[in-house]
């Protein structure tokens, strides 16, 4: 393939991604991962480093994406600061030991368990349960404990952490409106630690394709940032015209799809 059919891969790439993640209202590292590991597989990137390039990657795109949302969320009053500052310790180490757990495993073994992931969230997501809502907020201690596990597990599997944190912050008792602006601010930390410790792992990888530093591509980086943006306003819009109960249903079967072929 020449460089610029490449290029405009990947902003197809970013078209889809960001249209699917504004329409079913999800982070987009769930569609970004495994569209990348197919568009990898397509250049012949080879399969021992494609699942943990996929990961790092969309990683990268959640700092730009991320940065973004929680800019806007900042601006709305919507970000519970304190909450945020007592669950960043734990995102911050959370977020490097996933990355540390991800370079241990074997493309085969993290495809695994990135489908097993994607299907409980397809299980989750077909049967509707929701956050339940709290009223008591826990101590920071275990705030900090949350923020490990809410950034190793989003690491690990390269997602914005939202499908963790949102029903956390809820169960804390926060606003759904806030537990999802406190999550936008959850990912960032997240996406930069993480895809900052996959390209310091991946550094010098033999196996790495020409474009890459360490375990992040650029090009892809650059074409589904630029496309995704744009796009996830016209799945929002596709969101408030369509049926519910049919998008939640959909969604929940293209993530099972994804998750049988990654298990399979």
């Amino acid at each position: 393939m020449t460089l610029l059919l490449v290029f405009v891969g990947y902003l197809a790439l970013g078209v889809v991604a960001g249209t699917l993640a504004g329409l079913f209202g999800v982070g987009g590292g769930l569609i970004i991962v495994p569209a990348l590991v197919f568009a990898f597989g397509l250049q012949d990137v080879p399969a021992a480093v494609t699942m943990h390039l996929a990961i790092g990657t969309s990683l990268a795109t959640i700092v730009v994406t991320g940065t973004s949302s929680a800019w806007g969320h900042y601006r709305r009053g919507s970000i519970h600061r304190q909450w945020f500052l007592a669950l960043l310790p734990g995102l911050l180490l959370g977020a490097v030991a996933g990355v540390f757990v991800a370079d241990g495993l074997s493309a085969g073994s993290l495809g695994t368990l990135f489908g097993v992931f994607v299907l409980v969230m397809a299980a989750r997501m077909a049967l509707s349960r929701g956050p339940r809502p709290g009223s008591t907020a826990p101590g920071r201690a275990v705030m900090g404990v949350a923020g490990g596990v809410i950034g190793g597990v989003s690491a690990l599997f390269g997602i914005g952490g939202g499908t963790l944190s949102v029903p956390w912050l809820t169960r804390c008792g926060a606003p759904l409106t806030q537990a999802v602006g406190t999550s936008a601010a959850c990912g960032v930390p997240i996406a930069l630690f993480g895809a900052a410790t996959f390209v310091v792992l991946g550094w010098g990888n033999s196996l790495l394709p020409a474009g890459a530093t360490g375990f992040v591509m650029w090009p892809a980086l650059l074409g589904i940032v630029l496309a995704s943006v744009p796009c996830a306003r016209v799945g929002v819009w596709l969101a408030h015209r369509l049926p519910a109960k049919v998008l939640r249903l959909a969604f929940a079967a293209l993530l099972a799809s994804v998750g049988l072929t990654f298990i399979l």
